[in-house]
């Protein structure tokens, strides 16, 4: 039992960190600059951890830039207001996903104009049906041989599409749920504490209001483990952290 925990609990967080660090941070709004082999050791480990669940960086990063630009109205691609259910939301964003990730879907300029990561052999290789079915597999055998008992693989789907589901319960809970420190012109609202659990990810209200800041916490209460994180990391000189000041006037 104690194997089963450990593994979903570092499954969990280590493919959360990299969908929030890179998928979200950098893929998306670039709030760091790192070297190119540091980049690919991120987008490396990105696929690592999401496994089965792995979202190309290039398609996430244009897909999350229009949710910014049309946050919570209809041409947002994962707003709660317009579905019934999470389910519903999820294939939905799953479909335009798959429209940007295989081309079908032209997104607007404005979308691709910043810089987006690319590594096609990784992008092809890991979206192929066989790789995720290994990692499935993999999921399966540990379960199989640690699991005390059957109730155990409920948590199976988990692993499976985790990515997805992490940034499904962001955009569902961070429209929905909790409280709002600005007036954005959207539903988006700051969750606490379950903010700390996802990450700083669930700080919907502040990274709206102010995108272009790698901090998600704004109020003394708010803690984002993901930006603390990339301070160490800035401290040691594997990425550098973009000031507000200067992203903002990059942004223009």
């Amino acid at each position: 039992m104690v194997v089963i925990i450990v593994f979903f609990l570092c499954h969990w967080f280590l493919s959360l960190f990299f969908h929030s660090f890179f998928l979200h941070r950098y893929a998306s709004h670039q709030l760091y600059t790192t070297h190119k082999n540091w980049e690919r050791f991120f987008y490396f480990s990105t696929w690592l951890t999401q496994g089965s669940s792995f979202l190309v960086p290039r398609a996430y990063g244009v897909l999350h830039r229009m949710h910014h630009e049309y946050s919570d109205t209809e041409k947002d691609p994962h707003s709660p207001h317009f579905f019934k259910d999470i389910w519903q939301m999820m294939w939905h964003t799953a479909k335009v996903f798959t429209q940007i990730r295989t081309g079908e879907k032209q997104p607007e300029p404005q979308f691709t104009k910043e810089y987006l990561p690319k590594w096609d052999l990784l992008d092809r290789w890991g979206n192929t049906l066989l790789v995720r079915l290994v990692f499935m597999a993999a999921y399966t055998t540990i379960y199989i041989i640690f699991a005390p008992n059957y109730w155990w693989f409920l948590l199976l789907p988990i692993h499976f599409l985790m990515g997805p589901i992490q940034g499904a319960v962001v955009n569902w809970c961070g429209h929905k749920y909790g409280y709002s420190n600005y007036s954005n012109g959207d539903h988006s609202r700051n969750s606490t504490p379950w903010g700390v659990l996802l990450m700083g990810e669930l700080f919907q209200n502040n990274h709206h209001y102010e995108k272009n800041s790698a901090n998600f916490a704004m109020k003394w209460f708010e803690f984002d483990t993901t930006y603390l994180i990339m301070r160490v990391l800035n401290k040691v000189r594997i990425i550098k952290l973009i000031p507000l000041e200067i992203k903002n006037q990059q942004s223009r």
